[in-house]
């Protein structure tokens, strides 16, 4: 057991398994639902970046490379200046979704380099420009940019070309949960000396300021080089730093007159490091305030060409005589060798270097992203932030049926600038990347979003801050089975307590989708987007006419993988307790009838060989939009097997299902399951075999869905041959768009009609490596089509792997296909060789990384691909190996012979 793993065991036994201190800091609090109080919900334009700087926020706090406890009390972060900007750079900039031809964006250079589950040790790196940001700059160019145009990135600005850049790694280091050492090292990679300014900021989140805190806390001088925090709730901590000429306090409150609110009480305002730093006001108001809640040392360094000067500060609940004593640096190193033998014991041995820097990475954003998440939606619908007044539109408007839900939590985010909030499904991808590092944790994610601060009493879930009520795809269950299969074979012994609690809920939840999205009673479900944005030829969300139905191929692809997942968990539990064996029964039968309904009530076209949604209307033809998508290939998603070994230890199980197959068989009617050969195993799929090798034909055909880095989340087919529907008199029109949205449906900063989606990649792969391990050798298939190669479907999986590894892995010119040749010119260079960026989703065709630049969230899911090819390619050898002994000992006697 690795240090990490002892300091893990003790969290478990937590009722919340969480260290007080993390990388909860979040990286974007401005722009946010929570932060918006406006009557028109207009979120980006009510707290714009521009006033993130002077005006205090309402329900958390954000900084660069930052950390605060887990309620988010007390906060440390850097902020920097290079002796040119107008603004402190205290956070990460990036354009709000009206500023970016694509949406909202950010427009900086960081890296999540390093984390535990303990985060007793953490990196991270910012790449800071010599020149002036380019603040208008970026604004300007994404402004004149159409949507047909990529977005103007910061490495197109010039600011980095000749490499007049600080790269600012901050490092952490854990003595103690309590005690944090905290490394600045700031090197600059231009040839010539180049000054910066830093600030180690320490300050509390403002609860204050609307009455959510009886006791405003306190920051106080102890000496000339160590201040002390005081909290009624968190206790008191000292913040120790290296000597220095300037120390400032303020206090973290809005600039009013910055805000356009009237005037300032004092100039002890949020914004108050700003004046003084870059103006030279009221330097000498700041250093000899005595008390604020703001404070930060001031180190004005000149660092030469090519050279590192480091600062350390440390943050602790001791009152320490010496707090940089000579062991100081050893802890660093020290925690740096344990994250070593962390990553060493969870990921697989034998990696190259490459492999092993990508997962590593991966783990790393995906720990980063855990964030404080403070939003009470009957607080925010009937309290003022102080500017705009309690009104109608707000309390009748976003969320306002969410009155239930009061979340103050540490939650895993899909990117901490793009999306700083949870959004149901992809936490479930979430936690499988987790389970790897940390399964507790992961298990306590699932169960928390199933709580009723979450949930909603008739079991709907929470689907993200700007509607809450918009439906995801139902994974949470598979997710579930995966968390509990990656422990299983970690540890040797599969949670089953993890397993009866998250079931529980997630009855509730099937019952609301059953209740809610099947308005006919026929098995053939709705849900709208379902996450999947713009894949549709319009609107899914939309009601076309008030008459009108869409039956989702998807949305009944997706029943039937949540109704096989309840299956199998409930078969998983009643092997352990037989009051679940009745449960089973039902999530069997309820498949059935879904797999049923896909198959023969209009949804396959027998012309295209594919799944699709159909328009149902009444006194009418239904219509099937016949767009090739990720909302066909759905159906392979539910898929599973059932070992005869366990049936027959539930004898009324077997009964039951025995009969109900006698029953429809004789009466003529759909029948899902087909049993191996030898009788072992039984598979419970939406797809008969010769549909199953249908969509595979579309799925592994490069002129439609299989690109060099993965499976598109829409045909290239499209691409020449585009898709209209006419109803009611408007004309719908799709087509195959490789990159980024050319269309502004759900903000536009997300395109499903051609990019690659490692999530759903992700669920192919699994799918059909369950196919594989059924089917064996009596399957094959031509992969890719048209090459003569005809492979099993393991090996078609072990296939689909490589190419979406390839994305993140470099080439044989050490090139790495996500940066795209545009921006490989950077990351060749030394020292950015080993980065990697985690994109929300990839070019159809170039493989280049697209929207969010640090999604660990679901990205992150490249680690276990990794994982798995790893173990499959051992798997392969070992056969070989064995095949060749054998083939060896069958020559052994004839050389004998002769």
């Amino acid at each position: 057991m690795t240090a990490e793993h002892q300091r893990l065991s003790v969290n478990t036994s937590r009722e919340i398994p969480l260290e007080q201190w993390g990388s909860y800091l979040s990286e974007r609090q401005w722009g946010t639902v929570r932060e918006d109080y406006s009557e028109n919900g207009d979120a980006w334009n009510y707290f714009p970046f521009e006033h993130a700087h002077c005006r205090a926020y309402r329900w958390g706090e954000d900084g660069l490379a930052g950390i605060c406890d887990f309620f988010g009390n007390l906060c440390f972060a850097v902020a920097l200046w290079n002796g040119r900007d107008k603004i402190l750079k205290e956070r990460l900039f990036g354009l709000g979704n009206g500023q970016g031809n694509h949406g909202e964006d950010v427009k900086e250079l960081y890296h999540h380099l390093d984390n535990m589950p303990t985060h007793y040790y953490m990196e991270y790196l910012y790449k800071y420009p010599q020149q002036e940001f380019p603040y208008e700059l970026l604004r300007v160019k994404n402004r004149e940019q159409s949507k047909q145009d990529p977005e103007y990135e910061i490495l197109d600005t010039g600011v980095f070309d000749n490499n007049e850049y600080f790269d600012v790694l901050v490092t952490y280091a854990k003595k103690s949960p309590q005690d944090i050492l905290i490394k600045i090292s700031i090197t600059n990679r231009s040839k010539e000396a180049a000054p910066i300014t830093v600030l180690p900021t320490l300050w509390f989140y403002n609860r204050w300021q609307y009455g959510g805190s009886l006791e405003k806390p306190e920051i106080s001088y102890l000496n000339k080089t160590a201040v002390k925090a005081r909290h009624s709730r968190l206790g008191n901590y000292y913040f120790y730093y290296q000597k220095t000429n300037d120390t400032f306090l303020t206090e973290n409150e809005t600039n009013k007159e910055k805000t356009g609110q009237g005037s300032n009480d004092s100039v002890f305002v949020k914004d108050a490091f700003h004046d003084a730093v870059i103006e030279g006001r009221n330097v000498q108001a700041l250093k000899e305030k005595k008390t604020g809640t703001k404070f930060s040392p001031v180190y004005k360094l000149k660092v030469p060409a090519g050279e590192t000067k480091t600062i350390f500060c440390r943050l602790t609940n001791k009152l320490l005589d010496n707090a940089f004593r000579q062991d100081f640096e050893n802890i660093f190193s020290n925690r740096k060798d344990e994250a070593d033998e962390f990553f060493s014991a969870v990921l697989p041995a034998g990696m190259d270097e490459d492999m092993a820097q990508i997962q590593r990475q991966a783990l790393a954003g995906l720990l980063w992203s855990k964030q404080y998440y403070h939003y009470d939606v009957e607080r925010w619908l009937t309290t003022s932030d102080g500017i705009t007044p309690v009104n109608e539109n707000k309390l009748t408007g976003r969320n306002h049926d969410w009155k239930h839900l009061k979340n103050q939590d540490i939650i895993l985010m899909p990117d901490k600038w793009e999306y700083p909030w949870y959004a149901a499904w992809d936490l479930a991808f979430h936690c499988i990347s987790m389970a790897v590092a940390d399964p507790t944790y992961a298990k306590h994610q699932l169960l928390l979003i199933m709580r009723e601060w979450y949930m909603k009493p008739d079991g709907q879930l929470p689907a993200y801050e700007w509607n809450f009520s918009d439906v995801n795809p139902p994974v949470q269950a598979w997710s579930a089975l995966q968390v509990y299969y990656i422990e299983k074979k970690n540890a040797g012994k599969g949670d089953v307590i993890f397993l009866k609690k998250i079931f529980q809920k997630l009855l509730i939840n099937f019952t609301w989708w059953l209740n809610r999205k099947d308005v006919k009673g026929n098995n053939l479900f709705e849900g709208g987007f379902l996450g999947l944005d713009n894949i549709g030829v319009f609107n899914r969300s939309t009601q076309l006419g008030s008459n009108m139905k869409l039956e989702q191929a998807d949305g009944t692809s997706w029943m039937a993988m949540y109704a096989l997942n309840m299956l199998e968990m409930a078969l998983e539990i009643a092997v352990h307790d037989i009051s679940f064996e009745d449960t089973a029964t039902k999530f069997f039968e309820q498949f059935v009838l879904v797999a049923e309904a896909i198959n023969e009530q209009g949804l396959w076209n027998e012309e295209d060989k594919f799944f699709y949604d159909t328009l149902s209307i009444p006194d009418a033809s239904p219509i099937q939009l016949r767009i090739q998508s990720l909302v066909g290939l759905t159906t392979l998603f539910a898929v599973s097997t059932m070992q005869t070994k366990t049936i027959n230890k539930l004898s009324d199980f077997k009964k039951r299902i025995t009969w109900f197959e006698i029953y429809r068989k004789s009466n003529g009617h759909f029948w899902p399951n087909e049993e191996r050969i030898d009788g072992d195993e039984i598979l419970l799929s939406l797809l008969p075999r010769e549909r199953l090798v249908y969509l595979l034909e579309h799925l592994l055909d490069e002129e439609k869905f299989l690109s060099e880095g993965g499976i598109r989340a829409l045909s290239k087919y499209h691409e020449k041959h585009p898709y209209s529907v006419t109803i009611n008199g408007t004309t719908y029109t799709a087509q195959y768009d490789p990159g980024d949205s050319t269309s502004d449906l759900f903000g536009g900063n997300s395109n499903w009609r051609g990019p690659v989606w490692i999530p759903m990649n992700y669920l192919i792969i699994q799918s059909i490596r369950k196919y594989g391990s059924f089917y064996g050798d009596t399957l094959t298939v031509e992969c890719p089509v048209g090459s003569g190669n005809w492979v099993t479907l393991d090996k078609v999986a072990d296939e689909l792997t490589r190419r979406v590894i390839s994305l993140f892995k470099k080439d044989k010119n050490g090139e790495r296909r996500l940066f795209g040749k545009e921006y490989a010119w950077f990351y060749n260079q030394p020292g950015n060789d080993h980065l990697v960026l985690f994109f929300e989703y990839f070019h159809g065709d170039t493989g280049r990384g697209l929207g969010a630049s640090h999604q660990t969230g679901w990205t992150s899911l490249v680690a276990e691909l990794i994982n798995e090819l790893h173990h499959s390619n051992n798997k392969t050898d070992l056969a070989s190996e064995a095949a060749a002994a054998e083939r060896q000992a069958k020559k052994t006697p004839t050389q004998k012979g002769l």
